[in-house]
């Protein structure tokens, strides 16, 4: 790792840490003898990283670690369906990684090739097969996945 993203990343672990200028220039010659990242070596700057893992920074953030959306709005509803489903607690794995497993497990004997993830999935037919299984599941445990129409709404659409 280069210098300059290990000086990142020792400005990102004082941030989460709630470190200000002062109390990161302390540590830095408490750890090194430098005040000074830019004097400081490689060495220099993992020795200031451990202290601040030492310090109780784990290097990693939940933040911005979302997926982006699926590409294809039909994706986007298996998504919806999978979720309506965990939300009930029907699901055994609620995350991605149960809706890829399913999908393995139910669709591999049927497609050619089953893709590593739901959203590289380009086929119509097997995002169809997909919506349509997780539709007929939903329908099974008595979710609703359609909104439905008060009568209200019906005079308003004429």
């Amino acid at each position: 790792m280069s210098k300059r993203a290990l000086q990142r990343k020792i400005h990102v672990a004082c941030g989460q840490l709630g470190y200000d200028q002062e109390t990161r220039h302390d540590i830095q010659l408490a750890v090194t003898k430098k005040a000074s990242m830019s004097d400081m070596t490689e060495t220099d700057l993992k020795a200031v990283i451990s202290r601040l893992e030492a310090d109780g920074w784990t290097g990693s953030s939940t933040k911005g670690k979302r997926h982006k959306p699926a590409p294809r709005a039909d994706l986007r509803y298996v998504h919806v369906l999978w979720t309506l489903l965990g939300d009930a607690e029907k699901l055994k794995s609620p995350g991605r990684d149960g809706l890829n497993a399913f999908v393995r497990s139910r669709f591999e004997n049927k497609w050619q090739s089953v893709p590593f993830d739901i959203d590289s999935l380009r086929d119509a037919g097997q995002i169809n097969d997909v919506t349509r299984a997780l539709k007929d599941w939903c329908m099974r445990e008595g979710i609703q996945t359609e909104m439905q129409k008060t009568p209200a709404k019906r005079r308003l659409l004429k």
